[in-house]
C-alpha cells in the first residue's frame, strides 16, 4: 500500500483528503482509502489473497444467512466512518442491529471487518487500519495471515479499548469461532488448506 503524496516544501502541512476529493479518485482498478484524510492506494489482491477471501466470505455468510442474523460483504465496498476516513474492509459484517448504517454504500462501523495480509497491506492493515477500527464502533477486527497461517483476533471489551484477544494458527489445529456468530466454526486447516 502506497500513499499518494504530494510534493511539498518542508514544514508544510498537507491537506487532508475529504470523502468529496475521494468521489473525485480515477476508477482505475486499485483500491483507494482515506484514513484521517491521508490517501492510500492498494494494488489488486492476488491469487492466494482472493482463495482466503473467498473461504472467509463462503463461511461466514452462509452461517449468517442461514441463521438470519445480518449480511456480509467482501470488497471492494465503500465503508464510510467520517468525512477522513474511508476504507474498504476485505470483508466485513453488519448485524441487523446495525442494519441502519447500509445504503448505497455502508454509512458507519461494521460488526466485523476481516483484513487478509498482503505485503503491500501488512503494514496499514496491521496497525493504521486497527487502530482506527479501535477509534469507532467495530465490534471486532479480524488480521488474516496467509504467509504464516496464523487469524489474530481483536474484540471490543466492555471499557472500550480494542484488545487483542486470540491469535489462533493452522499449526496448532486452532478453530475459528466469535461470541458474533454462535455456533459457527471454522477450523483453519479448512481455511488455510
Amino acid at each position: 500500500m502506497t500513499r499518494q503524496d504530494d510534493m511539498q516544501a518542508p514544514g508544510r502541512v498537507r491537506p487532508k483528503f475529504t470523502y468529496d476529493d475521494y468521489l473525485a479518485l480515477p476508477d482505475d482498478g486499485r483500491r483507494h482509502e482515506l484514513i484521517d484524510g491521508e490517501h492510500f492506494v492498494t494494488p489488486s489482491a492476488e491469487r492466494r489473497h482472493q482463495e482466503l477471501s473467498l473461504r472467509l466470505v463462503t463461511a461466514v455468510s452462509g452461517f449468517v444467512r442461514r441463521n438470519r442474523i445480518g449480511v456480509v460483504y467482501c470488497a471492494p465496498l465503500d465503508v464510510i466512518l467520517s468525512d477522513t476516513d474511508v476504507v474498504e474492509p476485505d470483508i466485513l459484517y453488519v448485524s441487523n442491529e446495525r442494519s441502519e448504517i447500509l445504503g448505497r454504500w455502508v454509512h458507519g462501523a461494521p460488526d466485523l471487518v476481516v483484513e487478509i495480509l498482503s505485503p503491500s497491506t501488512r503494514k496499514v492493515d496491521e496497525a493504521i487500519k486497527r487502530r482506527l477500527d479501535g477509534r469507532v464502533d467495530v465490534t471486532q477486527y479480524w488480521i488474516v495471515d496467509p504467509e504464516l497461517e496464523i487469524v489474530k483476533v481483536y474484540r471490543r471489551a466492555d471499557d472500550g479499548s480494542f484488545p487483542r484477544i486470540a491469535e489462533l494458527a493452522r499449526e496448532s489445529a486452532d478453530t475459528l469461532t466469535t461470541p458474533l456468530f454462535p455456533g459457527f466454526a471454522l477450523s483453519l486447516s479448512e481455511l488455510f488448506a
